[in-house]
């Protein structure tokens, strides 16, 4: 029985993980500017790495696979935001302005 529970729980976490994935992939896709696509996607690929290596620790138990697992996880949770932060420290360096809803009264007043 805690076997058929512990497998449920993975597979929600796979599906989630996976979920995540595809939401980051669509925001890259569907939002207006650079910085708001690097929010979608920085955001949801962490939570989806997140859910999905705890998925992968899960189904390999108590190991060295798992330890390599936690490692890998504490990588991206660390490299990912900083990533994106230094993205878009670049992308303002090279004078690219985040589109603000205010842009079309800048002119008239």
């Amino acid at each position: 029985m805690m076997e058929i529970l512990l497998n449920v729980i993975i597979w929600i976490l796979l599906g989630a993980g996976s979920f995540f994935y595809v939401v980051g992939a669509l925001g890259l896709l569907r939002m207006p500017d650079v910085f708001t696509r690097m929010h979608a996607t920085s955001v949801s690929d962490t939570f989806g790495a997140l859910l999905l290596l705890v998925a992968m620790i899960l189904q390999a138990g108590l190991s060295l696979v798992t330890f390599k697992l936690a490692i890998t996880l504490a990588i991206i949770l660390y490299t990912g935001p900083v990533a994106t932060h230094a993205l878009a420290r670049a992308a303002r360096h090279a004078d690219i302005e985040p589109m603000l809803e205010n842009d079309d009264n800048k002119e008239g007043a």
